[in-house]
Order: structure tokens, then C-alpha cells, then sequence
């Protein structure tokens, strides 16, 4: 039987044309070629400068049982919000609105962490 693939002295767009639409089955390929890390709201950096935009109180998910604080932060960059975790004790007390706030993600690569439904970011300076 043949091979599947075709030969021959004019096949060459044909070959083009196909490698050219299996590259996208390759995933570090789409990563890197799709385009969709501007959409996100960091658009491709580590950190991002935003202003607070209030505060919220977030539900743990079962079993556990708590008020998580959070925020609501504006981006600088984009005007995205985002709703970002406040770590440690009394930590809260520094964050006010409008204030200014660098943000990191959580650590998960883009995913929520722990049990925190859909928080993707913590704030690291106030």
C-alpha cells in the first residue's frame, strides 16, 4: 500500500498545506503561536500594578467552612478586574479601597488554589 503521504514533483503545497495545520495537534506549538496569553489578564507579564476596587468575602468550598477576604482589584493595564486573595492574619486591615496593589498569580498556573473558587491571584504589596 502507499505510504499516505503524497509524492512527486507538484506535491509540495500539499505537504506545506498539511504540516502546516498538524503543527496545531503539537501543545507547547499552540501555546506558543495562539495568541490567547494577551487575553488573559496579566497579557503574558508575572505581576500586575491594579487599584482596589472593594472588598469581598469569599466562601470556602465543602468541607471546609470559612470567609476567605478577598478583593476586587482593577488592572492597571487593561482595566480587567480580578478578584484577588489577601494572605495572612489581619492582612485585610492594610488593604482600603483605591489603594494601590501589586498582584501575582497563585501559583497554579492560570487555576483557583486550595478552596477557593475561582480566585486565581493573590496580592503581594499594598
Amino acid at each position: 500500500m502507499g505510504s499516505g503521504k503524497p509524492r512527486g514533483i507538484n506535491a509540495g503545497r500539499k505537504l506545506r498545506v498539511k504540516r502546516r495545520l498538524n503543527k496545531w495537534a503539537d501543545k507547547t506549538y499552540k501555546k506558543a503561536n495562539s495568541g490567547t496569553t494577551w487575553k488573559k489578564p496579566f497579557q503574558g507579564s508575572s505581576h500586575a500594578a491594579g487599584i482596589i476596587v472593594e472588598k469581598v468575602g469569599v466562601e470556602a468550598k465543602q468541607p471546609n467552612s470559612a470567609v476567605r477576604k478577598c478583593v476586587r482589584v482593577q488592572l492597571k493595564k487593561n482595566n480587567k478586574r480580578i478578584t484577588c486573595y489577601v494572605p495572612r492574619d489581619g492582612g485585610m486591615s492594610f488593604c482600603d479601597e483605591n489603594d494601590e496593589v501589586l498582584v501575582a498569580g497563585f501559583g497554579r498556573s492560570g487555576h483557583a488554589v486550595g478552596d477557593l473558587p475561582g480566585v486565581r491571584f493573590k496580592i503581594i504589596k499594598v
